[in-house]
Order: C-alpha cells, then structure tokens, then sequence
C-alpha cells in the first residue's frame, strides 16, 4: 500500500514527544559530565563524547521528519532546560549546610562549574545546531529529498565544527593551547565519525518515523531564524 506523507506537521505526537525527551536528556547529562576528562590510547577526551553526538542525530531526525521548526523548538526547549539546571545548581550551593555533611566539597567541584559549561553550550548551540539544522533543512529541498547520507554527513561537518570550537574554547580555556588545540580536533574528528558510522541506524529510525507518523517535512517558505517559537507552516 502506498504511503501518503503530509508536507507539514499537523499536531505534535507522542513520538515527537519521546524524541524530544531523549534530546534534553542527552544534553542535560553531556553539559554535567563534559568536565570530566579520559583517556584512550594517550589522547584526551571529553566525558560527554558518547553521548553529546546523539543530540545531532536527534536533530538530524526532528529536522528531517518534522521539519525546522520543531527542531528549532526542542533546540529551545533544551536551552531553558540547562539554564534553569545552572540556575538551581547555583543556588543551592550557596545555601548552608550541616557539619555532619563532609561531601560539600565534591559537590561544588562537580556542579560548580555547571554555569560556566550551560553558558558555553547554550552559545556554541546556538550557532551549531542552528547551522546543523538550518543546513540539514536547506538541503533536502536542494535535493528533492534525495541522499540523506549526504545531508546528515554534510550537516554534521558544520554544525558539529561550529559547536567544537565554540564550546571547547569557552568551557576548557584553562588549558594550556596546544592540549586545547588537540582536545577540538579529536572530539570534532570523533563526533564526525560518530555521525558517519551511525548513519544505517539513522535512516532506518528515520524510515521508521515517516512510516508511522505518515509525515516528511519539507521547509518551503521557512524563515531560518532561531529567535521563534512557532511550529506551524510560515504564511504567505
């Protein structure tokens, strides 16, 4: 039987729902546990590797599926989700505490420096994922909606150079330049990688998705501007 997909989303679903969860989640853990550093084979990475990449294949897919603007929206959702983290973190080490609680200390090392990571995320996301999803949006009309590998490859080459660099020179500027320097050209290297090996699952999840949802978005007439909210088609 012939699937007919609507061109714009008509109502948020559960799935979208879901989807959007796991986007906030991912990034909420990434921002805690991106101060703390491993190694592999002598070189330095990020505590966040993982895990921070699945926030650009989400992306990938609300972009692909539901189009810009419902990306745009959980790229927000997951802005004020950090900032209000930052915000409650911040305060609550600044209350007192009884003496027989001697774990103050680690607290403070592990989320004292939350602010400092939520703000250098929230300003390296609001240049990578927008480019991410604006890129990912822009060339799958160019395309006709052909050679997705090419479209969530290419998007990620930007976005995830754009996010690298901006986040890695905000959040790790106490170290010295060259381990600086070798931490972003890993990570980028890393995070590109992990886009390029993750690609099977992604078109099939995103095979999936259209399937269900009976949906595939095409941004025709969108204005690319991240300072909105709303999710309906742009009038004319």
């Amino acid at each position: 039987m012939k699937i007919i997909y609507r061109k714009y989303p008509e109502h948020i679903s559960s799935i979208f729902v879901v989807i959007a969860a796991l986007f906030v989640c991912s990034l909420m853990i990434a921002n805690i546990t991106v101060n703390r550093l491993v190694t592999f084979g002598g070189l330095v990475f990020n505590g966040d590797l993982f895990l921070f990449p699945l926030t650009y294949i989400f992306g990938d897919i609300l972009t692909e599926v539901y189009g810009y603007k419902r990306s745009r929206l959980v790229i927000w959702i997951g802005f004020l989700a950090n900032i209000l983290m930052a915000l409650y973190f911040t305060m609550l080490l600044k209350l007192p505490y009884p003496a027989e609680f001697t774990d103050n200390n680690a607290f403070v090392k592990v989320l004292g420096s939350t602010p400092i990571i939520v703000f250098a995320s929230i300003t390296a996301f609001f240049f990578g994922e927008y480019v991410n999803s604006a890129t990912m949006s822009i060339l799958k009309i160019k395309t006709k909606g052909k050679y997705l590998w090419m479209r969530t490859i290419g998007s990620t080459l930007v976005g995830q150079l754009v996010d690298t660099v901006i986040f890695m020179t905000i959040a790790l500027n106490y170290l010295p330049p060259a381990v600086l320097l070798q931490i972003i050209v890993v990570q980028y290297g890393v995070k590109v990688a992990y886009e390029i090996l993750a690609t099977p699952l992604t078109y099939a999840i995103i095979k999936k998705l259209k399937n269900v949802e009976k949906l595939d978005t095409y941004d025709y007439g969108v204005k690319y501007t991240p300072f909105a909210f709303d999710v309906d088609k742009d009038k004319k």
